[in-house]
């Protein structure tokens, strides 16, 4: 039996970029990229230069403006969305596997979530290819007399997309931004995280196996600051996408505005988790570890902070903490490991900085909070509490296992509390009180607010920010709309003689 019939992930790995339907391995020089459970070397990675981006993005633009793609009806694109999804669930156990090898992730979540879920994205947003219109007007012009006019809108695909996704789903979130655009009939450029851009190359790949026309989908790879700041100010570049960081989205967004490209954000966040005096504890204990622990904390809307009423405040933080020491750290590839490590070095050292910030602000340590030995990016689940309001573990996204702890006495105060953040993303209510929760919604200042659950997302359902969390929104109906112009048509005609 060879290596890669045991470990298929390594037969997928890829050391180029794909540009106009072909590898392209030329560029700045190469990036090492990680297995984050063990900190060996896996791949080297191109760095695409300034000259690679503008020939993905010339590609896109031939790709967009062709006949074989601009020309296609659009159950053409529905069909080809279809069968990229089928290819990808064909593909599914060597994709899971590299994704996992270069992540971290656990296996069972690279399969449900990048490979099922992904397929998922793609078959529903299929059908939207088939279902985009316009509307016809009728208009009340007095002028000039006996004149006539007939209107109606034009829902028109806005041309070449460069999307940019991060390393925490990575193959998922290639999917997100590429399904609805192909949907409208745009092109794309693609540019994954540095630290994982393996399954995106693969992705571009089955995309061209499947019959997507070279240029439709190109994926370049590179380091933000670089490669991805260069395809964001290429000037024939119509529509941006982002999911990152706050602080990287304001930057992308303010280049956006100089050359009034469209652009739509998915950005940090700081979600609350209340637990009410109602809910069935061992339940909302659960619930909360999961909403923070799930992919190691690596989630833009991981439950960070706990709001605990109080009379049942340290059942639940102690239940929290128990979980947390509870877990098992260790490769995603082993079925009994609950923890993975963290994607990078790097990030390891920034989250393990704030966990000390929060012990020498002054916060209790409950569970966690020591440094890991051994190889890999692994961080212990941490749970604090006693923290100062204005403590950075409170204030600011830590993208890691590390959860704050604080107890409130009422509504207003939870209310209070969870919105004292200048991050918007997400939230959960834990409560059997229907008129309670019906209450809190509307005054949760978040752009998804989940009940008696966390983080549960749907193809279907729209998912975005308030506040600093974003501009514009993912999945659903509305973010077809993200990838289309609206022209308006007026026709004059004379009145009958």
């Amino acid at each position: 039996m060879t290596a890669t019939s045991t470990r298929p992930e390594r037969a997928a790995i890829r050391e180029h970029m794909v540009i106009d339907g072909k590898p392209c391995t030329q560029g700045e020089g190469r990036l090492p990229v990680y297995d984050p459970a063990t900190g060996e070397v896996i791949a080297h990675q191109v760095e695409a230069s300034a000259a690679q981006v503008d020939q993905a993005v010339q590609a896109a633009r031939r790709a967009f403006e062709s006949p074989a793609w601009h020309g296609m009806p659009p159950a053409g694109r529905e069909r080809l969305l279809l069968a990229l999804a089928d290819r990808l669930e064909a593909e599914g156990d060597a994709l899971a596997r590299l994704e996992t090898l270069n992540n971290g992730k656990l296996l069972g979540l690279s399969q449900m979530l990048e490979v099922g879920a992904g397929a998922q994205w793609l078959r529903y947003m299929a059908g939207w290819a088939t279902k985009i219109t316009g509307e016809t007007l009728n208009l009340s012009i007095p002028f000039p007399p006996g004149t006539h006019y007939h209107a109606y809108t034009r829902a028109e695909p806005v041309g070449v997309v460069a999307a940019i996704v991060p390393w925490n789903f990575p193959l998922l979130m290639a999917v997100w931004k590429i399904a609805p655009a192909m949907a409208a009939g745009c092109t794309i450029v693609l540019k994954p995280a540095e630290e994982t851009p393996l399954t995106a190359i693969r992705l571009a790949e089955l995309a061209l196996e499947v019959g997507f026309p070279p240029g439709v989908i190109n994926v370049i790879t590179g380091r933000g600051e670089t490669t991805g700041a260069a395809l964001v100010a290429h000037p024939d570049i119509n529509k941006i996408t982002f999911t990152g960081s706050t602080e990287v989205g304001k930057l992308i967004g303010h280049a956006a505005m100089d050359d009034m490209k469209r652009v739509s954000l998915e950005l940090g966040g700081k979600s609350p988790v209340l637990i009410m005096d109602d809910c069935p504890l061992e339940q909302a204990i659960q619930g909360a570890a999961n909403a923070i622990f799930f992919n190691q904390g690596q989630v833009c809307t991981a439950g960070s902070r706990v709001f605990i009423q109080e009379g049942i405040y340290d059942h639940v933080v102690e239940g929290l903490a128990t979980v947390a020491d509870g877990l098992k750290i260790g490769s995603g590839f082993d079925p009994d490991t609950q923890i993975g490590p963290m994607v990078s070095a790097r990030h390891r050292q920034r989250v393990s900085n704030y966990i000390a910030a929060g012990r020498d602000s002054g916060a209790r340590v409950l569970a966690g909070g020591k440094d890991w030995d051994g190889p890999g990016y692994f961080v212990r689940p941490t749970v604090f509490d006693s923290a100062s309001p204005d403590a950075s573990i409170v204030r600011e996204e830590i993208f890691g296992p590390v959860v704050v702890a604080a107890r409130f006495r009422d509504e207003d105060q939870a209310v209070a509390l969870a919105n004292d953040t200048r991050f918007g993303l997400g939230a959960s209510i834990w409560s059997n009180d229907l008129g309670r929760v019906n209450r809190l919604v509307p005054r949760i200042q978040a752009g998804t607010v989940w009940v008696n659950t966390h983080n549960m997302l749907d193809p279907s359902m729209p998912f975005g920010g308030y506040k600093q969390s974003g501009v514009g929104r993912e999945h659903g109906r509305v973010v077809i709309d993200n990838y289309l112009e609206t022209k308006s048509v007026c026709i004059a005609y004379p009145g009958a003689a």
